[in-house]
């Protein structure tokens, strides 16, 4: 890697002014994205979600505002030929001066970044001029307004006391219906997490000193510490219809923490002074799960595509294998390819699309960034969408670079022995649910074949409740992850249930109409006929038993109409990150607010 070329004196006034300049959008970029997580707590509080759903939007594209705010700053107040490399080269040296004492260095180092990539041509984008490498360091930052997390000793006072304490120093302006019985709860919880084991006598439990708010809902993160063992868990807090709070859990299962934080999900809001030092917490909770993915559920989705790149980098440096042809069905709109060492598949927008799609690159990139904004439900995978990507030409695989040239020929750049991609998506890698179908009849498995209908129903109807409808219903434009879930990852149809116009065949008026090979009533463009899709469906005998057995429901159009209204009507369903059967609701012993209708609540 280039080494930055040191100056003996820096004396540039214009490096300096511009490195200010920077540093200052990027304080005002955290500043205000501090303030919208830190409303988070009162519209919990106040049971406001249709704001805190607003805020959560609307905090996804701070960023790219302050950035462009800054580009236009510096765009009118400098010559471009003032602007030599030598200045550049200057500029962040100044910069990384700036940063010694600052709170959020990497998220500062990536904004850099981002606001010099729009002015600088790409040859540019290496260590002399921008943060290839990281250069400040996150650890051990010291908090000025509180520390990141608190400590607290059970073996003092007691496990339920300590936990009550924990609670109630949250200070939430909103009473608890019973704060000593669901203490107890958690408690108990607690003690089966710590299991057998002997308790040490300086047993701790480690709680950050932030909510996490998402939806409905409020996310006690902490841990418990026994000797040289840790115990992750996270305490969901909700209301109860009544306006009061309740613990209604206690998630102590490595998988369930895992998709509570899962990239499927919407993001989190959370007051973090120094985001690094809850990385740092969240990563000894949850090992497996990479730095840019952390990041990017707290809301930092900029500093996960900077990390997830740096990534991305260091696996092609120490691999080998060939990008190639994704597996599965071609798509009509996208050409996705795959490195078969690396977990995520690459998505390119054709140039053209054949019957019956009609639709354009602008109107896809459109769908794209709704489900970027909104809430995910845990059913659609999120998305990086990168520009002028460069790949070693050595490593395609003469089909991919064939398909590439004529597929998406705008799109693909070649300089030297690299291939620039001007645009694309890159996905968490998942098993088509066809496959996944295909392979499961192929065994003979039809637990296997259940689960995946199940799951799919399942997806499609949380979806619903988003507010989602995802156009193309096709098993191929659903995957399961490595958790069994099924996930919709296929965005160029979808469109919001209230704008769509669910409707029943009309009878035909005459056996002209009733032989005819075409419609013969009008169909609008946002028309859906819900009976039609077991047409293309439930072809497969087995998995249409399956599906009527559970989604019949999905057939009718009285289900959709009744979804539609719903949402029409204001109501935002709850939409649980956890297993249904683990709330404290379904004990016998506690009742705190009567239970939804059974086809109001979703699960995973």
């Amino acid at each position: 890697m280039t080494q930055v070329a040191f100056p003996k004196l820096l004396r540039s006034q214009i490096a300096f002014d511009i490195a200010r300049t920077i540093r200052d959008g990027f304080d005002k970029h955290y500043r205000l994205f501090r303030l919208t997580s830190q409303a988070a707590q009162q519209h919990f509080e106040q049971g406001s979600w249709t704001l805190a759903q607003q805020a959560a939007r609307e905090r996804i594209g701070f960023y790219d505002k302050r950035v462009q705010e800054c580009v236009q700053m510096l765009e009118d107040e400098y010559d471009q030929r003032e602007l030599t490399d030598e200045v550049w080269r200057e500029l962040k040296l100044h910069y990384i001066g700036m940063l010694s004492d600052h709170k959020q260095p990497e998220l500062a180092e990536t904004f850099f970044n981002s606001v010099c990539c729009n002015i600088l041509h790409r040859t540019y984008f290496h260590n002399d001029f921008i943060f290839v490498r990281p250069v400040v360091s996150t650890e051990y930052i010291e908090t000025e307004e509180r520390p990141t997390y608190r400590v607290y000793y059970p073996s003092e006072d007691g496990l339920q006391f300590t936990l009550k304490r924990i609670i109630t120093n949250f200070q939430l302006d909103c009473p608890f219906a019973d704060l000593d019985r669901d203490v107890a709860l958690v408690e108990a919880r607690l003690t089966q997490m710590f299991g057998s084991a002997r308790l040490e006598p300086n047993h701790q439990i480690h709680v950050l000193s932030t909510l996490f708010y998402r939806n409905k809902g409020a996310y006690l993160i902490g841990k418990g510490i026994n000797g040289n063992r840790e115990y992750p868990f996270v305490v969901p807090i909700l209301h109860n219809g009544n306006k009061e709070l309740i613990l209604d859990t206690v998630l102590f299962d490595h998988e369930q923490i895992s998709v509570l934080f899962s990239f499927t999900r919407a993001y989190f809001l959370v007051d973090m002074e120094v985001p690094s030092a809850y990385v740092q917490f969240l990563r000894s909770l949850l090992p497996r799960k990479p730095r840019s993915e952390i990041y990017t559920i707290l809301g930092l989705q900029k500093q996960g595509k900077t990390l997830f790149y740096r990534d991305y980098l260091q696996h092609l440096k120490h691999s080998s294998d060939n990008f190639q042809i994704a597996p599965g069905i071609r798509g009509l709109v996208m050409l996705v390819f795959a490195l078969p060492s690396f977990p995520y598949v690459f998505k390119v927008i054709k140039d053209f699309f054949p019957a019956p799609k009609e639709t354009t690159r602008a109107q896809i990139k459109e769908k794209y960034l709704l489900v970027k904004h909104h809430d995910r439900v845990g059913r659609m995978a999120d998305t990086l969408e990168y520009s002028n990507v460069a790949f070693p030409r050595a490593r395609f695989d003469a089909a991919l670079l064939a398909e590439l040239q004529y597929y998406a020929p705008s799109l693909v750049e070649f300089e030297g022995d690299r291939i620039i991609i001007k645009h694309l998506y890159i996905e968490r890698r998942m098993v088509p649910l066809n496959i996944w179908l295909s392979n499961a009849e192929k065994e003979g498995n039809d637990a296997m074949i259940e689960h995946g209908v199940l799951e799919y129903g399942n997806a499609i109807k949380e979806l619903v409740a988003a507010n989602i409808f995802p156009g193309d219903m096709l098993y191929k434009n659903f995957g399961v992850t490595r958790n069994e879930r099924v996930v919709f990852y296929d965005y160029d149809e979808i469109e919001y249930v209230t704008d769509c116009n669910f409707r029943v065949i009309p009878q035909p008026r005459n056996e002209e109409d009733e032989m005819s090979a075409e419609p013969w009533y009008f169909i609008g463009k946002h028309d859906v006929f819900p009976e039609q899709f077991g047409h293309f469906l439930l072809g497969n005998a087995k998995i249409r038993t399956h599906f009527l057995k559970h989604h019949a429901d999905l057939l009718t159009q009285a289900y959709w109409q009744a979804r539609k209204q719903r949402i029409a009507d204001g109501y935002v369903d709850d939409v649980f990150p956890y297993p249904q059967q683990i709330r404290f609701c379904n004990q016998a012993t506690f009742t705190p607010f009567p239970p939804l209708p059974l086809e109001t609540i979703h699960h995973e």
